[in-house]
């Protein structure tokens, strides 16, 4: 494409004269630069992408495109590359990579969802919907990537739920390439204030729900909700909004004339959903009620309440892509997505189940949902991720507490935290609820063997739930990745337990006394 279309779009100045000079690439990484790249010279939090722009230059990058610290920067350096200058350039980097790419996100449908809770599940039930239609689908989202129906190990930036800008509109263009004609994305609150779904246009964005998390980038649940609003500023042609929800409906109200809303309770909207039954773990059931499909019953192999309503999100934005309730629904009924209210069965005498809730309102619904299926005790294992949000670690432990019957307080992903400061604040929610009302609290900081905890604990007709990591491979502690699996692990234990249990290797009235230690 040409340096100085790509200039005039994005408003930038340069020295150079650009006339013949195209670019075949973009990247924001000076590591990753093939021949041909525009390399955008970022500000970061620690340093300027810029200081970065002899690397880039060796590598075969043909423009540096950064702001005016950048370019002095890049000048300091004697790297002899054009510099196209723009007052900010996160601001232009969304249209410039889908100019880059030939735009190609105006190629396919675009299905946007954003949520606090339910993204995945959401983007994965519009997935199957899409390929029963006769689509070739494209999925971005927490878990994976997929084109069509291959994997793709790595994609540049895919450890965020959306990528960055440019790697988003290269993985759009090899999608192109592949023959996808429609995408499901999640969309995240950060995406959407760093500009990373700049440059894209949604076929239909929905709005699911909105509950604390991520305090630690957004000022407060305002700024957080006005992050994702932005999905909402004219960017999508149809919003689909779940008006149950508090700032759901608040977003149905920012534009009524392109808004088709949902209500998995029932009231009185677009689609509805009735007949819900969510009293099994097995799945849930219940009838949708739309525009053009009213009494359609579907099947989820999703438990809890709260997959109906992402069931009804993801019913509704594919009517609105030409998907008719009729072929989408007969396709929902056997997706499961991974690490998500997953069962372990390992011939055990009771419930084990692996969940990524790891917000307060997650965990309470993951909880309420296990409740009428554990005839015993509800036994969850629950950590708090170190960097991320703080203020939500007491409510994390409070919810723990109050709601189930044995809580184990261990680690999630400490990364540069003291992960005996995390848990200390989830144990002060967890202390906050009286104590006649208060679950037995244990504090065991090995995740693996907080979850033999619970397992050793577990008998006949009880629930053991550990949440907060679902689909992860790994636990990040300090500077490391440390290999780490909850299913496997829970599986593993099982497993151990089962073993032990059947030659009498254990005492089966409960943990040895170590573990009594620390209990409260």
């Amino acid at each position: 494409m040409s340096l100085a279309k790509l200039r005039a779009l994005v408003d930038g100045r340069s020295a150079a004269d650009l006339a013949d000079l195209t670019v075949t690439g973009i990247t924001n990484r000076s590591g990753e630069v093939r021949p041909g790249d525009l390399y955008a010279a970022v500000p970061g939090t620690r340093t300027h992408g810029a200081k970065f722009a002899a690397e880039a230059q060796a590598a075969g990058a043909v423009c540096v495109l950064t702001d005016a610290e950048g370019s002095d920067a890049v000048a300091a350096s004697h790297v002899t590359l054009p510099i196209i200058v723009v007052p900010d350039v996160k601001a232009v980097l969304g249209e410039a990579s889908a100019y880059v790419y030939g735009a190609p996100a105006s190629r396919m449908r675009m299905l946007g969802i954003t949520a606090t809770s339910g993204k995945t599940t959401t983007a994965y039930l519009m997935y199957a919907g899409l390929a029963a239609h006769g689509h070739t689908v494209g999925l971005i989202g927490t878990v994976e990537t997929l084109i069509g129906t291959r994997v793709i190990a790595h994609v540049p930036g895919s450890s965020f739920t959306t990528p960055e800008a440019p790697d988003l509109h290269a993985l759009l263009a090899v999608m192109v390439e592949s023959g996808v004609d429609a995408v499901v994305m999640e969309v995240s609150s950060h995406a959407l204030q760093l500009g990373r779904v700049a440059g894209i246009g949604f076929d239909v964005a929905g709005f699911a729900n909105l509950s604390q998390d991520h305090l630690d980038f957004h000022l407060d649940m305002e700024s957080y909700f006005a992050a994702k609003s932005l999905l909402f500023d004219g960017r999508s042609k149809i919003h689909v909004c779940n008006i149950d929800d508090q700032y759901g409906a608040r977003v149905a109200r920012l534009a009524p004339e392109r808004t088709v809303s949902i209500s998995p309770s029932g009231l009185s909207a677009a689609w509805r959903a009735t007949e819900v039954d969510d009293s099994h773990l097995e799945g849930c059931r219940f009838v949708v009620n739309g525009p053009d499909s009213s009494g359609l019953s579907v099947e989820l192999a999703l438990p809890g309440r709260f997959n109906v309503a992402n069931g009804l999100m993801a019913i509704a934005m594919l009517a609105q892509v030409g998907v008719p309730p009729t072929v989408a629904v007969p396709a929902l009924r056997d997706v499961v997505v991974p690490g998500r209210m997953q069962r372990v069965v390992e011939g055990q005498d009771y419930l084990a189940v692996v969940d990524y809730a790891h917000k307060p309102a997650a965990v309470s619904a993951a909880l309420s949902a296990l409740r009428p299926q554990t005839a015993g005790r509800l036994i969850v294992v629950l950590g708090c991720g170190g960097d991320r949000d703080q203020a939500k670690r007491p409510l994390m432990g409070e919810v723990g507490a109050r709601q189930s019957d044995v809580l184990i307080v261990t680690d999630d992903n400490p990364r540069s935290e003291a992960p005996d400061t995390i848990r200390a604040q989830m144990l002060d929610g967890a202390r906050a609820v009286p104590l006649a009302e208060r679950a037995e609290v244990i504090e065991e900081g090995d995740r693996g063997r907080a979850i033999e905890l619970a397992v050793a604990r577990a008998r006949s007709g009880d629930c053991v739930l550990v949440a907060g990591k679902g689909h992860e491979h790994g636990q990040y502690v300090g500077d490391e990745v440390l290999e780490f699996d909850d299913t496997m692990r829970l599986r593993a234990a099982i497993s151990a337990s089962r073993t032990t249990r059947r030659y009498g290797g254990a005492d089966e009235d409960g943990p040895d006394q170590s573990a009594e230690e620390n209990a409260e």
